[in-house]
């Protein structure tokens, strides 16, 4: 059986990316996934890196010991499915610090004679399920960070051989029309999954 992570941010039960990780656990549940359902708010993840984390950050053999719990579940997982919100046109502050604690030397890259070598192997498949306040052209011209950080980098360090990145722009001004055939969206990519 497959193993998905499902790394969740969003501090409201209420709102509508609460909508779109239920969408996708269940629907990924229902496929026969196994799905490792990682809410990092719920969780009470702490997403600073501490000055010790830092300095042991390149020693292999001791800097997952703070992290290792989440490590583990991250090594353990065939596929990976992001679900947040964009805000300031960036990952919502508790998805950075998980990657900034979890995506660690050894873990999800290794350095070789100075050169970046993918590690996390193990995820063959990767998808972002995303809304953004601002339109798609605003976040064009910002530079759409979180898109390119999916699709470039966290693809290539994943060796994904599917990356799928679902976004819903200008939710300042979404109908309940739009939120529904998103929804429907989510639905039909994890049953394709």
């Amino acid at each position: 059986m497959s193993r998905a992570l499902v790394l969740f941010a969003h501090p409201l039960d209420d709102s509508f990316s609460a909508a779109l990780h239920r969408t996708t656990v269940e629907t990924l549940t229902a496929r026969g996934w196994q799905v490792d359902d990682c809410d990092l708010y719920a969780e009470g993840f702490n997403p600073v890196l501490s000055a010790e984390e830092r300095r042991l950050y390149h020693d292999t053999t001791r800097n997952i010991a703070p992290v290792h719990g989440y490590v583990d579940r991250l090594r353990a997982a065939d596929a990976l499915v992001l679900v947040f919100p964009v805000w300031n046109y960036g990952f919502p502050a508790i998805l950075k610090g998980y990657f900034d604690r979890v995506f660690l030397p050894g873990v999800s890259f290794d350095l070789r004679e100075g050169r970046v070598a993918p590690a996390l192997t193990n995820i063959q498949k990767l998808a972002a399920i995303t809304t953004y306040g601002g339109t798609r052209l605003r976040s064009f011209l910002a530079g759409d960070p979180p898109r390119r950080i999916v699709k470039r980098t966290m693809s290539r360090i994943a060796q994904a051989g599917k990356t799928r990145y679902l976004a819903l722009y200008d939710m300042n001004n979404v109908t309940k029309d739009r939120t529904s055939a998103f929804l429907s969206q989510v639905r039909s990519e994890m049953e394709a999954f």
